[in-house]
């Protein structure tokens, strides 16, 4: 019988549009003003601070909706958004520098909804508050550091082709001046250097000394190198941190913009972010005098490291092997239960690692751990100087020799274990990198973006709603329906796929039930034409839907695939866009054909119909 579902079809309908809804309802119970309280720099909350917290509260005379204590991290819930601030500057006052206090919207989801991984769509920057920094590259470091490793290769090189040099030195302006033995090596030096390496450049500083420095095109392309592989690393950084649709690109030519939605700890994300956390594993040198050493007097080959409590420690110069090679680190804990970070080293490590064990088994070896941080001096530009410290996390005396798995001990806490951990499998920055500008966007302001976005979503979809009805009449109706279910299951599946929503994405979603509208417009016109040719109504009805497919699915496809490659080649909001646009397109090729065709076939499937009201 012609339009007439099978009963299965109709409990399809039904059966998706209420698991829409079902995955829909969580943004429908907002969130609760909130504050967080987690450790900064390997701290983590406790009980103790959890006490503390209370105590604070009550001497506030404020009740908290409620206060949990998950992953060393404490959230405190709020009944009222004027509560939110003085609880934060009373908090931070009591706790001190050793936890970061942020303001946090928590989700006030039910727990029945939450144990079915029912939550809230995310939101993005613009609706939900977060935090943009603007970083800056410290290319002079990044040289300094190119200038070193330059220095290691020539001597090296020069070694293997036998020219004879008497010094290699640093100079000013990332300059390495060579003293050679005599003129004659210095002539071949030079024009080996012109053939092998083309990015630098040779000068004769006399008969027999030469200086050896980048040329424009090397400084430029290091300049380029240092940029891009910084943002590499930054971006798997902000993964570990778990930040949904992040913006991170370059701005000029050596900073960095991040912008992170909705993050609840601004503390943590600047030190994972800034951090330009490295290692080295180098031999100590137990053939020196430690009271020679206490005096200033070591080894040309070596020099003094201290441990976390202040102890030299007399250290080889060459590393046996440089965080570079890590391609992971987890921590964990040893056999005595203490923290532990695992290291994996590529292949070139592993081998590095395993030739230089062989020869050192019983020997002492050590950690080295390096980072810079900000010295809150600025040189003449204005810019921040950064200064680098060292400090000897382990040493552990080499049992056997050792491959590209190991484990490095002597960790304090599991929370700087797994700090380390982050670092160190993310990669260390190839150039140290200084916040010049932190802006935080409210999450009041993000919430007026929310209410205006709103307001323009519901305005459209009661005018388009209102043209249905006037202009289609029952049929209007139907696709109001239609047009209801969409925008259900569409908030519904961005929220079952942690898809986030940005201004750009609300605007995705109003255009989407342009779209959908525009799908029943086709099918209706095509009724009305079949009636006209004089075709029974319910064949007319059979026939506008069936032929009308194809346009709608041709013109569908086509925004899909435009969708696509917006999501490919754009970022944040661009993608917001994208994903809302795709998603309500493709749902409407349901609701749009499948759902009209459902209440349709009830209306009118299968009866004496003389009239149709559209």
């Amino acid at each position: 019988m012609l339009n007439r579902f099978p009963l299965w079809k109709n409990l399809m309908v039904i059966f998706v549009i209420a698991i829409g809804a079902l995955y829909a309802l969580p943004n429908l119970y907002g969130e609760d003003p909130s504050v967080q309280i987690s450790g900064t720099r390997g701290q983590q909350a406790s009980g103790e601070t959890l006490t503390k917290v209370q105590s604070v509260l009550q001497s506030m005379n404020i009740t908290p909706k409620a206060m949990s204590l998950e992953n060393g991290s404490i959230l405190v819930r709020l009944s009222k958004d004027e509560e939110q601030l003085p609880a934060k500057e009373k908090i931070s006052e009591a706790l001190g520098n050793n936890y970061s206090v942020a303001l946090n919207l928590a989700p006030a989801t039910p727990q029945w909804l939450t144990a079915i991984g029912g939550e809230p769509m995310k939101r993005g920057l613009d609706l939900r508050g977060g935090v943009r920094f603007l970083m800056e590259v410290d290319m002079k470091t990044a040289l300094a550091k190119q200038q070193d490793q330059l220095q290691e290769t020539l001597r090296t090189e020069f070694r293997k082709e036998k020219l004879q040099y008497k010094a290699v030195k640093k100079a000013d302006n990332f300059v390495n001046e060579v003293e050679f033995a005599d003129s004659d090596f210095a002539d071949k030096a030079m024009r080996y250097i012109r053939r092998m390496h083309t990015n630098l450049e040779a000068t004769r500083l006399s008969p027999t000394e030469v200086t050896i420095s980048p040329s424009a095109q090397g400084l430029a392309t290091a300049r380029d190198t240092a940029i891009e592989q910084n943002l590499s690393i930054l971006r798997k950084r902000v993964e570990e941190l778990g930040v949904s649709e992040p913006t991170i690109q370059r701005q000029g030519a050596d900073r960095i913009v991040v912008e992170l939605p909705g993050v609840q700890d601004t503390a943590r994300a600047k030190e994972i972010l800034g951090a330009t956390a490295t290692l080295e594993f180098r031999l100590v040198n137990t053939t020196a005098n430690p009271e020679s050493a206490a005096r200033g007097i070591i080894p040309a080959d070596s020099e003094i490291k201290h441990t976390k409590d202040g102890a030299p420690t007399i250290l080889f110069r060459k590393a046996v092997l440089g965080g570079e090679h890590i391609i992971n680190a987890n921590s964990g804990v040893d056999d005595k239960g203490l923290p532990q970070v695992s290291i994996n080293l590529d292949s070139e490590g592993g081998e590095l690692m395993a030739t230089a064990t062989k020869t050192a088994v019983g020997k002492p070896m050590a950690t080295l751990y390096s980072e810079f941080k900000d010295s809150g001096r600025r040189d003449e530009k204005g810019k921040v100087i950064l200064e680098k410290h060292e400090e000897v996390i382990n040493i552990a005396t080499i049992n056997s020799r050792l491959g590209s798995q190991f484990q490095i001990t002597g960790i304090d806490s599991p929370a700087e274990a797994q700090n380390l951990a982050v670092l160190l499998r993310s990669g260390a920055l190839i150039a140290p990198i200084v916040i010049v500008e932190e802006r935080t966007i409210g999450a009041s302001l993000g919430a007026d973006n929310v209410a205006q976005g709103m307001e323009a979503g519901l305005l459209g979809l009661a005018l388009t709603i209102l043209f249905c009805v006037v202009y289609y009449k029952v049929f209007g109706l139907f696709a109001t329906g239609a047009l209801l279910a969409n925008l259900v299951l569409t908030i519904g599946l961005m929220s079952l796929i942690g898809a986030t929503l940005t201004m750009p994405g609300i605007a995705g979603i109003v255009l989407a039930v342009g779209m959908s509208v525009d799908a029943n417009v086709l099918i209706y016109e095509r009724i009305k034409e079949e009636i006209r040719n004089g075709r029974s109504i319910q064949q007319a009805i059979h026939e506008g839907y069936n032929g009308a497919f194809t346009s709608i699915f041709d013109s569908n496809l086509t925004t899909v695939l435009t969708s696509l490659i917006l999501y490919a080649v754009g970022t944040g909001p661009v993608k917001g866009f994208a994903v809302t646009l795709a998603l309500g397109v493709m749902i409407s090729m349901f609701t749009a054909i499948t759902g009209t065709r459902m209440l349709v076939n009830w209306v009118y499937g299968g009866k004496r119909v003389k009239k149709l009201w559209i």
